[in-house]
């Protein structure tokens, strides 16, 4: 089968598909966000798209314990929806993850311009999965010197 052009797929997406929400912004001026999986901005654009290009990288949280997957696109199985992805599930702390990160997207020389995305996708995906410690909340002392006196 013979694969289509990315330049060609995203002028057939861009203004219209599924995953498009639009939003008005300040006055007139509209913006435009995707709930694409592979989108790691949100954004409408060709750099972003995970529609229109072979090689995305997706982040995303793990399960149930404090886990985040990176899953990368295969450009060969394209054709092949079951075995297009390849998942990595990351359960190290959050300096280790950032470097298996750009490992993977920047230094492999995958997806170099998509570094600075990937890293802050991690970053907002590892702080949503902290859980707040329960127990005793310290008390302020400052209160209590204060009534005292």
């Amino acid at each position: 089968m013979t694969t289509v052009p990315a330049d060609l797929i995203w002028e057939i997406v861009k203004k219209n598909n599924s995953f498009l929400v639009k939003e008005f912004g300040n006055g007139t001026a509209k913006v435009q966000f995707s709930k694409e999986s592979n989108n790691l901005y949100n954004v409408n654009s060709f750099k972003h798209s995970g529609l229109a290009n072979k090689k995305t990288v997706s982040i995303q949280p793990g399960g149930k314990d404090i886990s985040v997957v990176l899953a990368t696109s295969k450009t060969k199985k394209q054709n092949q929806p079951a075995n297009l992805f390849h998942r990595s599930v990351m359960k190290k702390e959050f300096r280790r993850m950032a470097k298996a990160v750009i490992n993977q997207v920047a230094d492999n020389h995958y997806r170099p311009d998509l570094k600075n995305a990937a890293l802050a996708k991690l970053s907002a995906v590892h702080r949503s999965l902290k859980v707040a410690k329960s127990g005793v909340k310290k008390r302020n002392r400052q209160a209590l010197k204060k009534s005292m006196i």
